[in-house]
């Protein structure tokens, strides 16, 4: 009796624990997760799909437009519609199979092929109206797979006027097919500026951010800028995103748009550049083989004009860049997509400004140096290019040491100086570190004797007498780039005030106003640092005798111009000739660092060519043709503005570049320009260790949406028959 009682009792226990598991369970699933078991059943649901934003315009200073939004005409296919206008005209669909993951196990899944149904219902539709294209079928499947009908398929994107009519007046007899004005981006000048403007890349798969993922179905990203302003001022160009809520039935199809937020516009950058002067500098260029040039405004630090050839076109990669196109730019050798403006290269005697700079900064300018024809270090002599002719400069003052480009006189300042105080004058100007231009990959040269050469291009390495000595002539291990020297340049014209160099002069937001103001920066006055300004005018003048009293090495940056007076605008310039390595011939760098006018300056230019023979008679003229050029449009003289094409460049070496007769008439200098051919730091090269480490830079830009390739299954026009085997 008793285990009777004890088994109705175990019995009446289990039974009330299951019943009250149930309820728990009930309450669980009908109040607790009602909300998602509703969303289970059968019926309507929205689907969130986010559009790109239209992004801004770049300009330049005047608002001339350098990149824009085009009216692009485009056809695209609403892939889930197509799928179900075929299957109501047909009994079957075609199907492929696939492999899938499922459960940890690799199986095979039959599911409809979209790529068929396209050719074989859609295509023979549009050949009949002329307006068929071959396709990549592989794409074409991809994006069925992940967007079905919510982001429409980009079929074609070349469409001129008169096709998009025809699409538009036979839309009813295609369903699926939609033509739609996009906005695509432009480059109405071709590569004119291209490294300053560069380019975009279309999005990826990758770009999602977790946000994004959250709070979309599905999501159509913003073309992304991966060179030049188009790359680090991205986050101001791109416009607001959209949002599209749209209405599905049960059965998955679309029912209708239940929301839509209109995608913004982004920031409108306008350019410290001036079109007709960048036009210009870049066509003074193409008379060279491979370099770069400069144009800074010395009173604001704004960047008038930067160029570097080779160059590119950066319409070439819009809305993306075909593979022949590509490859026909890395098979150039000469580097095409390096900005050499922004690239560290071999100063030679241009690095004897900022050491003019750091010895009158510690009390040496008015100390005089013999020029005997170089300079002993241990076994080895560093020379002067007038020693190559059998003479000597005898003693100089600082003046006309800058004017005659003497070497023995400022490796001896140098030596006077010390390694520290060299350092310190070097970094004051800008040497070493990089200006903070908004361009992707500035380089910030290489400075010896700084703790970054000290840790990473030598350890353990010290500054020795001939090691300071080559850097003060601007050999070794010295490298620089045209606009860290331009700015120097601008500093010395000026009076002592260092600018940070501007490339965007503003950008304002149609919504939210100006987002970067028209503000000069002047990041240090030398001057204030404890340079004497009648020290500074020595060294300023004799930039100005190197260009108008013989003897100077700069006699063909002389002018001709005349500014609103009548009066002569007189130029001054530092030229120089570096000895390099060029894959693996040695060869020069041929530099002019000038400014103009001498009093009341306004212009600085830098321009340096690569393999040139000397920068007297090679870099010379051309800086002579830039500043002609640039006081002539101020005097009014129209520049012409017109698309550019990409320049190729070579390797040759530029012997001289000869200026117009009546040029060479006006210029004074008894003295030909033929100085500094490199060759005083040959005897050099043995004194110096190799390098344990390579200078850094920033890393390469990204690889570029490539246009994909017409497989076979995307081959409709005319469509390729396989040879049957034997």
């Amino acid at each position: 009796m008793e285990r009777y009682r004890l088994r109705l009792y175990l019995l009446t226990a289990l039974v009330l624990f299951g019943f009250g598991t149930l309820l728990t369970q009930l309450y669980k699933f009908q109040i607790e997760k009602r909300d998602f078991f509703q969303q289970k059943v059968p019926g309507e649901s929205t689907v969130t799909v986010r559009e790109p934003g239209v992004r801004g315009e770049i300009t330049d200073r005047n608002g001339i437009v350098l990149a824009r939004n085009k009216r692009n005409y485009e056809v695209a296919f609403n892939l889930e519609e197509i799928a179900l206008a075929y299957s109501q005209q047909h009994d079957e669909n075609p199907t492929i199979d696939r492999l899938i993951q499922q459960n940890g196990m690799t199986r095979i899944k039959s599911e409809k092929d979209i790529v068929a149904i396209v050719n074989e219902w859609l295509i023979p539709k549009l050949e009949a109206h002329k307006l068929a294209k071959n396709y990549n079928s592989k794409a074409l499947r991809t994006h069925y797979l992940t967007h079905r009908g919510f982001v429409p398929f980009t079929y074609r994107t070349d469409l001129d006027y008169d096709q998009f009519a025809s699409f538009a007046e036979h839309n009813l007899e295609l369903p699926g097919v939609y033509v739609d004005i996009r906005p695509s981006r432009e480059y109405p000048f071709g590569a004119l500026g291209g490294h300053l403007v560069g380019y975009l890349k279309q999005w990826e798969k990758g770009d999602i951010p977790e946000s994004a993922r959250r709070e979309f179905n599905h999501f159509l990203g913003d073309d992304k800028g991966i060179a030049g302003i188009e790359a680090t001022m991205d986050d101001v160009l791109r416009g607001p995103e959209g949002k599209r809520t749209v209405i599905r039935n049960e059965k998955g199809r679309i029912t209708g748009i239940a929301d839509y937020v209109r995608p913004g516009v982004g920031a409108e950058l306008k350019l410290t550049v001036d079109a007709r002067a960048q036009f210009l500098v870049e066509n003074v260029l193409h008379q060279i083989g491979k370099g770069a040039a400069v144009v800074m405004d010395v009173n604001t630090g704004e960047i008038i004009a930067m160029a570097s050839v080779p160059n590119y076109n950066p319409q070439d990669f819009t809305p993306s860049i075909s593979k022949g196109r590509l490859e026909y730019y890395e098979k150039n050798k000469l580097s095409p997509f390096s900005n050499r403006a922004i690239t560290g290269m071999t100063p030679g005697s241009t690095f004897k400004l900022p050491t003019a700079i750091a010895g009158a900064m510690h009390g040496l300018s008015g100390r005089s140096y013999t020029c005997t024809g170089g300079v002993a270090y241990g076994n080895h002599s560093i020379g002067c290019w007038i020693r190559q002719k059998g003479g000597t400069h005898g003693s100089l003052g600082l003046a006309e040491a800058i004017q005659r480009s003497c070497n023995p006189y400022f490796m001896l300042m140098a030596n006077n100086l010390g390694s520290q105080n060299m350092v310190d004058g070097f970094q004051k100007m800008g040497f070493g570190l990089k200006t903070g231009v908004p361009l992707p990959a500035e380089d910030p040269g290489i400075l010896p004797g700084s703790r970054w050469w000290k840790r990473e291009f030598r350890p353990g390495g010290v500054l020795t007498p001939a090691l300071g000595a080559m850097l003060a002539i601007g050999q070794g291990d010295a490298s620089a780039t045209p606009l860290q020297l331009c700015a120097a340049v601008s500093t010395i014209a000026n009076g002592g005030k260092y600018y940070q160099p501007r490339l965007v002069k503003t950008a304002i937001h149609p919504d939210r106003g100006v987002v970067i103001e028209d503000t000069p920066e002047i990041k240090l006055d030398l001057i204030q640092e404890g340079l004497d300004p009648k020290d500074l005018e020595k060294i300023r003048h004799g930039m100005w005798l190197a260009v108008n009293q013989a003897g100077g090495t700069a006699g063909r940056v002389k002018l001709k111009a005349t500014d609103a007076s009548g009066k002569l605008i007189e130029a001054a310039a530092k030229t120089g000739t570096a000895q390099t390595i060029d894959k693996g011939r040695k060869t020069h760098n041929a530099w002019t660092a000038a400014f103009a006018p001498y009093e009341n300056p306004k212009y600085a230019v830098v321009l340096v060519v690569e393999n040139g023979e000397a920068g007297g008679s090679v870099a010379g003229p051309l800086v002579h043709l830039i500043l002609s050029g640039l006081f002539a449009k101020d005097a009014g003289m129209h520049i012409p503005l017109r698309p550019m094409a990409d320049f190729v460049g070579h390797n040759d070496t530029v012997l001289a570049i000869t200026l117009p007769d009546d040029v060479l008439a006006a210029i004074e200098a008894t003295e030909p320009v033929l100085g500094e051919t490199g060759e005083e730091a040959a005897e050099a090269e043995a004194v110096l260790p190799n390098p344990t480490a390579a200078p850094t830079t920033d890393a390469v830009t990204p690889r570029p949406t490539i246009t994909p390739e017409v497989d076979f299954e995307g081959m409709v026009v005319p469509r390729a028959i396989p040879v049957p085997e034997p």
